[in-house]
């Protein structure tokens, strides 16, 4: 019996060996071969998104921070689990296409009337049943199973390269928070020692105005200087707290304190990221091979909207024993089978079925689109990444230079004013402008690393924790 049953889905599999899936190519990338010459750096043969995010960022602390986002991110979990649903989902559709086999007993008793009866007397039937079979199994002659099981294959790959791409952004997130957390930690510094530097020249002046050497005017401009930066210190008392707690909830861990000490911006903290060429982006963005996916998974459900126009052939078999009475359910003779297929031929549908496919085709083609401006996308950030290495150092280099300026230039304007040679209003331009160029500094320094962030996160980097060392690209 069972051996029947066996022999019956080897010979429907071997029928079941026609796909209507339209044969997939990989759309022609709509970019350029080569970065733009405006970016300003050699093409590199190493691939950025090989290059471990514990070399790339050089911050131990930065490392840590990273390592418990890593663990403890709810984005990132929800992402991890929705590969598990989808892979879930898969092995649901690709259960249909094997015969879903079950073991039945049954038993019934009935009291007939004598008027129905064959006897013409009353009387109790009974009869008792053992059956092991398949019931409504569909025989995928023209691939609509197989098609719809290749479409949930691929919709999981893309959930697998979605979680690889939250990872990525996840990475490239703790490290700008964290880049964020430090610059505004740093001007607020900054701004507690001009406070106290503005404190001592109105505290001057004030002297030198009740002894009747400073005017009016000069002490309301000292004390304007105080009040100012006792706005900007207010204001950067805030950004550093919501900084810290934006990056404690990318941490996940739901404690704001404790948080270590960082390395000054103007340190060496990140690793210079490889170019590499613009053919990388294709198979080393999982945002990328996602769009891929998708676009594969469209591809497929055309192969079950095609395959919906053939007949339906589905098969209903079973083996097993029959017996008025329990005790003879497995005797010889008691034995019995049912094999019943069935077959469906769509004739009139109202046109659902050539909607569908017309739906299916124009899937495919919303997908084209949507992979070709990822394409698009991806090529933009990292040439605007490339595009900033190549002038944020002159620009880094040159406020540097007018930030030594304009320190000279704030002592010569005090030594002036002590002397009496020039007013307050000179001193305390120098000293705004002093502060201004410092403050502009710290964000360009932080413009500058925020930027190289985004071009490792654009090539693809944050995916390994390790360097990987002539990786090729998963398929």
């Amino acid at each position: 019996m069972r051996r029947s049953l066996i022999s019956l889905a080897i010979a429907a599999s071997l029928l079941s060996g026609c796909s209507l899936i339209p044969d997939y190519q990989r759309p022609a990338s709509p970019v350029d071969s080569a970065w733009p010459s405006e970016a300003g750096t050699a093409q590199s043969a190493s691939v950025a998104a090989d290059l471990g995010w514990r070399a790339f960022f050089r911050d131990p602390a930065l490392q840590g921070l990273i390592d418990t986002a890593l663990a403890n991110n709810r984005d990132l979990r929800v992402a991890a689990l929705n590969v598990e649903a989808y892979a879930a989902q898969r092995q649901i559709q690709r259960s249909a296409l094997f015969p879903s086999i079950s073991a039945d007993g049954g038993a019934s008793r009935q009291r007939l009337p004598g008027s129905l009866s064959d006897s013409g007397e009353a009387g109790i039937n009974s009869q008792y049943s053992a059956t092991l079979g398949a019931s409504a199994w569909e025989l995928d002659l023209f691939g609509r199973l197989r098609s719809l099981d290749e479409q949930a294959l691929q919709q999981y790959f893309a959930s697998e390269e979605a979680r690889r791409a939250t990872q990525i952004a996840l990475v490239a997130s703790v490290a700008n928070a964290w880049l964020t957390l430090q610059a505004d930690q740093e001007l607020l510094q900054l701004t507690q020692d001009t406070l106290k530097t503005y404190q001592q020249s109105f505290a001057l002046t004030r002297r030198s105005f009740d002894v009747g050497v400073a005017d009016a005017l000069a002490l309301a401009q000292a004390r304007s200087a105080v009040e100012s930066a006792q706005v900007s210190l207010a204001q950067y008392s805030r950004q550093v707290a919501q900084d810290r707690n934006a990056l404690v909830v990318l941490l996940g861990s739901g404690k704001a304190g404790g948080l270590p000490a960082g390395r000054a911006l103007a340190d060496d903290l990140l690793l210079e990221v490889p170019a590499g060429l613009p053919s990388d982006l294709l198979q080393r963005r999982p945002d990328l091979r996602q769009a891929e996916y998708q676009l594969k998974a469209a591809n497929a459900n055309i192969g079950a909207a095609r395959a919906a126009f053939f007949p339906s052939v589905s098969l209903t078999a079973n083996a097993g024993s029959l017996s008025p009475d329990l005790a003879g359910l497995f005797d010889a003779g008691s034995g019995s089978w049912l094999f019943q297929p069935s077959i469906s031929l769509p004739l009139f549908n109202a046109g659902r079925l050539k909607a569908s496919l017309d739906y299916a085709e124009l899937q495919q083609d919303i997908q084209v689109a949507s992979y070709e401006k990822a394409i698009q996308v991806a090529f933009q950030e990292v040439a605007d990444g490339l595009a900033a290495r190549a002038t944020y150092q002159q620009q880094l280099d040159a406020q540097r230079a007018l930030v030594k300026t304009n320190e000279e230039y704030y002592r010569l304007a005090e030594r002036r004013y002590r002397t009496g040679v020039d007013s307050y209003l000179t001193l305390l331009d120098a000293q705004r402008q002093l502060f201004s160029v410092r403050q502009q500094l710290i964000g360009d320094r932080l413009a500058q690393l925020a930027s190289e962030v985004e071009l490792y996160k654009a090539l693809g980097g944050g995916w390994y924790e390790q360097t990987q060392l002539a990786a090729a690209p998963a398929d």
